[in-house]
C-alpha cells in the first residue's frame, strides 16, 4: 500500500470518488425526493468551480483516485460541468490520468454530449425507469421521456461507449418495465444496471417490502432470456453482470444487477464520495461527514485537505448495515449525497 492513499481499517482502499456537484434536479424522482422538492443548498455553501478542482487535484495527486464521476442532484444543472471535466482531465496521478464519468437523467444532455466529450469526459450513465411514458412521468412527477431518449442517443452517437443505463426497480411501480428495458438496450447495445431501491429517499418513505429484489429481477429476465453469469472478475464494481445470449429475434449483451440491500458488496468497496458542499462520505450510508470546505476555505493546505481525507475514509464503517437492528438512513437524501 502506497503512503497517502485512502485507505480504512478493513483494508479497503478508495480510487473510486463520487462527486456531487449540485443538490438540486430537474425532476422529482418518488424513490429520491418529495413531490414538492428539498430546501436546495444557499450558493455560498456550494463549492466553487475551483474549489471542486482544487479537492479532485488533492484527490487525484496526492491520494491515488484513479477514475471520477460526477454526480448531483443533477449535474447538468452545474454551469461549469464542461470546466470542471476539463480541468479534471488535466490532472495526472500515479497511475495517470483520471477516467471521469458522468452520472444524469439525460435532461438536456444531447444538447451538451459534445461538449462533455471534447473537455475529456469517458463514459455516461444515464437513468430510465421506464420506457412507458405515463409511467415515467408518474415516477419521475415530469413528461420528459422524449428528452431522456434524445439524450440517451446523442451519447450513443458521440462515441461514448458503452452507454449505461439505470433502472431503479419498484413493486407495483415499474416491475412491468424489468423486460421491456433489457430488450430495449440490448437491441441498442446499451449496457443496463438494475438498481435495488436503497433507503435514501424522502423520510420513512422506504418500506423493504416495495423493493424487487436482486433474485426477482434475474427470475423476471431469467423467463425471458438465456441468462449466463459473467466470467470476468467483478472486482469493486457495485453491479454483479450477467452473458445475455443472443436468439432469434434479440441480440446478446450484458445486464447488471446492483443488489446493495440483498446481495451488499460493502466487503470491496472502493468508493469515497464528495458533496456539493465539501463533506467527504466515506460511505453512502454514513452518519458522519468531514468538513473539507471549512478548512479549504480557511487556507489548509493541499497536504491539510488530503490529511483530513485520509483520516474520514480511515473510519469507513465494515458494512452499510441497513438490516443491523436499530439502523437508521442518513439525513441526507441521495439527490444531496451523490450517487
Amino acid at each position: 500500500m502506497l503512503l497517502g492513499q485512502l485507505a480504512d481499517r478493513h483494508g479497503r482502499v478508495a480510487r473510486d470518488l463520487r462527486v456531487s456537484l449540485t443538490d438540486r434536479c430537474n425532476l422529482r424522482c418518488s424513490y429520491c425526493m418529495p413531490a414538492e422538492g428539498l430546501t436546495w443548498l444557499p450558493t455560498e455553501e456550494t463549492l466553487t468551480d475551483a474549489e471542486v478542482l482544487r479537492l479532485l487535484r488533492v484527490a487525484v495527486e496526492r491520494c491515488g483516485v484513479e477514475s471520477i464521476r460526477f454526480t448531483g442532484g443533477e449535474p447538468l444543472l452545474r454551469r461549469g460541468l464542461e470546466q470542471i471535466i476539463a480541468g479534471a482531465a488535466a490532472l495526472r496521478g500515479p497511475t495517470g490520468r483520471p477516467e471521469l464519468a458522468l452520472t444524469t437523467n439525460g435532461l438536456g444532455l444531447d444538447h451538451r454530449i459534445t461538449g462533455l466529450r471534447e473537455a475529456g469526459l469517458d463514459r455516461v450513465n444515464i437513468s430510465l425507469d421506464s420506457l412507458d411514458r405515463e409511467r415515467y412521468a408518474r415516477l419521475s412527477r415530469r413528461d420528459r421521456l422524449d428528452d431522456v431518449l434524445a439524450g440517451i442517443a446523442a451519447t450513443d452517437r458521440a462515441g461514448l461507449r458503452p452507454v449505461k443505463i439505470n433502472a431503479v426497480a419498484m413493486r407495483d411501480v415499474n416491475e412491468a418495465d424489468i423486460v421491456p428495458l433489457a430488450q430495449f438496450c440490448l437491441s441498442h447495445g446499451y449496457e443496463l444496471r438494475f438498481i435495488e431501491q436503497m433507503p435514501l429517499g424522502p423520510a420513512g418513505e422506504w418500506q423493504r417490502s416495495r423493493l424487487v429484489s436482486a433474485d426477482e429481477i434475474l427470475a423476471m429476465l431469467g423467463a425471458a432470456f438465456t441468462l449466463t453469469p459473467a466470467s470476468a472478475a467483478r472486482g469493486p464494481a457495485p453491479a454483479a453482470l450477467w452473458e445475455v445470449a443472443p436468439d432469434a429475434t434479440q441480440p446478446g449483451g450484458t445486464v447488471g444487477v446492483i443488489a446493495s440491500v440483498t446481495r451488499p458488496f460493502c466487503g470491496a468497496c472502493n468508493r469515497t464520495r464528495l458533496t456539493a458542499d465539501g463533506q467527504v462520505r466515506s460511505c453512502l450510508f454514513s452518519q458522519k461527514e468531514t468538513d473539507l470546505r471549512a478548512l479549504l476555505r480557511g487556507g489548509g493546505s493541499d497536504e491539510a485537505l488530503a490529511e483530513a481525507w485520509r483520516t474520514a475514509q480511515w473510519g469507513k464503517p465494515r458494512a452499510h448495515g441497513i438490516d443491523d437492528e436499530g439502523f437508521q438512513p442518513p439525513e441526507r437524501t441521495m439527490s444531496a449525497i451523490g450517487g
